[in-house]
């Protein structure tokens, strides 16, 4: 194992020999401007104790160069001491100081110190990103989530810049020997985890305010607020909307918590190139600047960022204030945080669809992980920090923020947030285990919460309800009887594993103006493999009977024929916009199992989107809709449902209000589809050069690079037009979206150029690296099959040689997904699938994160065709 992948056994010896106290890290970063310097000085002094005076430990710093180490007073030489990302601390006393000097080198992966500079006006800009372990790519430290400790920074950086940390700035210095820089110091933090510490500095836009409030136990609450953005962007930067938000968010959960918000004060930054939506960092939560929005963006956007901030924001106690011991209890942070920053939305803000859109939208990519092989329980086995990396997903966000909605609906809110409360006092800066939470929950409710824990929290897969239901008597509108049936079987384990849970039917009709309207529902627990509803028996059956109505339990659901009649014939006619939601996902979990042609998908889309009132719901079918066309749909139809669809998405963008979200959302969807379509390239170029304008339709920024990526994509933008759209928009997203176009271009020469920067080169950043990817991709599956046997070459090279971040990025993105079956083939058989069996044979030995990301590919590819070839998967 590498000695930068730190494995969990690890981890346990040195927390059980060491406890870390506090930290004094300086760092100078004066020279970042200057692109030919790689790295800053780089300074940590550590106070710690040993349980076993004479034991050994290691610190961890992945470095330039590392020039001293000094543990109790002394020097210790290098050479001995220094093993590539680990240094050894030989004879420790029971209380220890270690002062270690280096370098550290800046990042261009979002990994650690990242630099960035602005095309727009060739300032630079510093951030950290270090979630799950890359605060040893900025300082050494014993890098581990459960050994927290005391943080204080000093920066050395010029002097016309904004530099700011966890701590409150307590004093910003003049360098009599530099004119040209300052030094800063920051206040020390509460114990906090490694991961979370952070800096910032660059000539950084700033605006402040405060939040002021009297808690209901006659706390007074006085935190200063920050918002951050870089300077070129702060013309667009809406600081009065965010302020609002951050200020209903803090009476919110202060309130809810009954624990006083700890970090002092609340900064966040918007940050170019970054690899998350967000980091929560204590009393500095960084974002990405996407939410920064520079061309015109839709509701569902904004109430995006809201849930984003709102997460950010819990995790001050969810994560922050209480840190899991290691990476298996990730959802002990991730899936609250995610829970949470719906509630959030929901009850502090003024969107009343938080509910709706994480039904259609989060729990979606929770229902897609869950069926792939390498799904794992919501307490997942982290052996390791690179299985840690992968373990940012659906499952640890979505899954688990699902299951916690089912546990406040089993438990009671009251009870729930009552147990969250004791969890916080008993608990406040330690780490902890399910066990703990558990302990909290269960006291709070009364209720014995080890079958529900078992159930959810520690198996795997996703459980398929239907509703099957009989005529009765000589009566056909009358229902005899009905049953819940569920399978649920444990892909890992592949053992039967049925939980119980609780939903609710509901039975819809006509009323008198034609609407479909709730007329009834149904409460009740299932469990097993089947559950009569005699509640149902008996009464006259309605249009549409909906299982987990509300979206009260996880699962996928199955329409009973009747039902999904109703739906495909009517489904714009549902009034209830969460009843609707649900249909739309059973409609998509159907498509992507291979159970209903994907042409049925499209159509249903084309027949009920335009009347679809949510954005965010909206947003979701078309882009699904794209997806069933790429991806699900036979080649031999496919140029058929693409053209049709297209059509029906030019004519409804001449029919969507102008300036609505609905407008541009239609707008970006024509530009999709005509990627791969050149009948609407026409209607693009008249809207790009002001030929032929749509009244409402802002055709800005971010919208003329779509419509630059589809004419590329189809050979119909030179590589001189390209370059002056960069010139119009010199911005960082022009400038991917630059790179994005260039490769789009259907030219053997550039695929392998793109192929070429992307595998091996070393000069494009992460955001660089995934636009140019997604250029590359954008090709008929004939221009990308010489690629599949390099691909397959390269792979444990780029693992070997690249941060994992970025080889995550070229091993994802370059996988040969754009293929196709061939009448009559088997799906297992395809060439490309048997290429991928031989590979992950071949290579048995490959870190466990490389091969994850490679059966996850080989997963959907083979779900694609399935689903081409009308094959019902068994495991659906």
């Amino acid at each position: 194992m590498s000695l930068e992948n730190l494995s969990r056994n690890e981890a346990a010896d040195r927390s059980a020999l060491i406890t870390t106290a506090a930290y004094d890290v300086s760092l100078d970063v004066r020279q970042a401007p200057d692109p030919d310097t790689a790295g800053y000085p780089s300074r940590t002094t550590i106070s710690f104790s040993a349980a076993e005076p004479g034991s050994t430990t290691f610190l961890d710093f992945i470095h330039g160069g590392v020039h001293s180490v000094v543990l109790n007073g002394e020097p210790l030489r290098v050479d001995d001491v220094v093993d590539g990302p680990r240094i050894r601390l030989d004879n420790l006393q029971r209380d220890n100081q270690v002062t270690v000097t280096g370098t550290a080198l800046y990042s261009r992966s979002g990994e650690g110190m990242h630099r960035f500079t602005d095309p727009a006006d060739g300032q630079c800009y510093l951030y950290t990103q270090y979630e799950p372990a890359d605060a040893r790519r900025v300082f050494a430290n014993f890098e581990q989530p459960d050994l927290k400790a005391s943080f204080t920074f000093h920066v050395t950086a010029p002097a016309g810049w904004e530099v700011a940390s966890n701590g409150g700035q307590t004093a910003r210095t003049a360098l009599a020997d530099d004119p040209a820089a300052a030094h800063w110091d920051f206040a020390p933090t509460l114990p906090m985890s490694t991961y979370i510490t952070t800096v910032l500095a660059g000539p950084y836009f700033k605006a402040q305010d405060r939040w002021e409030a009297t808690l209901d136990d006659g706390t007074a609450m006085d935190v200063p607020l920050a918002l951050y953005c870089r300077a070129s962007m702060a013309e667009s930067f809406d600081t009065e909307e965010l302020f609002r938000l951050t200020k209903d968010g803090l009476e919110f959960f202060n309130r809810l918590f009954d624990f006083p918000y700890p970090w002092g004060k609340y900064d966040q930054a918007f940050v170019p190139e970054y690899n998350l939506g967000a980091m929560e960092n204590p009393g500095l939560v960084t974002f990405t600047e996407s939410y920064v929005f520079t061309s015109r963006a839709t509701d569902a956007q904004y109430q995006g960022r809201a849930n984003t901030l709102l997460h950010e924001m819990a995790h001050m106690w969810f994560g922050d204030l209480v840190t899991m011991q290691w990476w298996d209890d990730l959802w002990l942070k991730e899936s609250f945080a995610d829970y949470m920053g719906t509630l959030g939305v929901d009850r502090a803000t003024g969107w009343d669809t938080a509910w709706v859109n994480f039904a259609n939208k989060r729990k979606a990519w929770a229902y897609m992980q869950d069926q792939l092989p390498t799904t794992h329980p919501i307490v997942a086995d982290i052996p390791d920090l690179e299985a840690a990396k992968q373990n940012f997903d659906g499952i640890t966000y979505a899954k688990g923020a699902s299951v916690l909605k089912q546990l406040v609906a089993y438990v009671g809110f009251d009870a729930f947030i009552a147990g969250s409360r004791a969890y916080f006092r008993s608990n406040a800066y330690g780490n902890t285990t399910l066990a703990d939470l558990l302990e909290a929950l269960s006291a709070a409710s009364g209720r014995d919460l080890g079958t529900w824990a078992q159930e959810w929290l520690q198996t795997s897969g996703i459980s398929t309800l239907r509703l099957e239901v009989t005529e009765g008597g000589t009566d056909d509108g009358v229902i005899g009887s009905a049953a819940i049936v569920q399978e649920a079987t444990d892909p890992v384990t592949g053992r039967n594993v049925p939980r119980a849970h609780r939903v609710r039917i509901g039975l819809y009709d006509a009323d008198a103006a034609g609407a479909l309207v709730r007329t009834g529902s149904v409460e009740t627990d299932a469990a097993g493999a089947s559950t009569q509803v005699t509640e149902l028996a008996g009464q006259r059956r309605p249009a549409l009977l909906l299982l987990n109505d509300d979206d009260l339990t996880y699962a996928k659901v199955r329409l009973d024929q009747a039902s999904l009649a109703t739906v495909r014939s009517s489904l714009d006619r549902i009034q209830d916009p969460m009843a609707r939601a649900l249909c739309w996902t059973a409609l998509w979990d159907s498509t992507r199992d291979g159970e209903s042609p994907a042409r049925d998908y499209v159509d249903a889309v084309a027949a009920f989107a335009p009347s679809e009132t949510g954005i965010g719901v909206l947003l979701t079918v078309l882009e699904n809709a794209t997806a069933a066309i790429d991806r699900y749909t036979p080649a031999a139809e496919r140029v058929a449902v693409r053209a049709s669809f297209l059509a029906a998405a030019s004519a409804q963008l001449d029919r969507s209000a102008a300036g609505s979200d609905q407008q541009l959302a239609w707008a970006r969807t024509l530009a999709t589809l005509s990627r791969r379509d050149a009948s609407g390239l026409g209607r693009l170029r008249g809207l790009l050069d002001g030929s032929a304008p749509m009244a409402g339709l802002a055709v800005d920024a971010e919208l003329r690079w779509h419509f630059w990526h589809a004419l590329a994509a189809n050979g119909r933008a030179t590589r001189e037009e390209l370059d002056a759209e960069l010139e119009r928009d010199t911005t960082a997203s022009g400038r991917a979206g630059h790179a994005t176009a260039l490769a789009a271009r259907p030219d053997t020469d550039v695929k392998a150029a793109a192929w070429q920067e992307a595998v091996h080169g070393h000069s494009l950043s992460n955001q660089l690296l995934t636009a140019t990817i997604t250029g590359f991709n954008t090709a008929p599956a004939a221009l990308l099959e010489p690629f599949t046997e390099p691909y397959f070459d390269c792979l444990r090279t780029v693992w070997d040689e690249r941060s994992i971040e970025i080889a995550g990025r070229i091993v994802r993105g370059l996988y040969p997904l754009t293929q196709d079956i061939a009448p009559g083939q088997d799906p297992a058989g395809h060439p490309v699938i048997v290429r991928t069996d031989r590979w992950l044979e071949a290579n048995g030995d490959a870190p466990r994160a490389l091969r994850r990301i490679i059966l996850e590919q080989r997963s959907h590819l083979l779900r694609a065709l399935t689903a081409q070839a009308g094959v019902v998967r068994s495991t659906r």
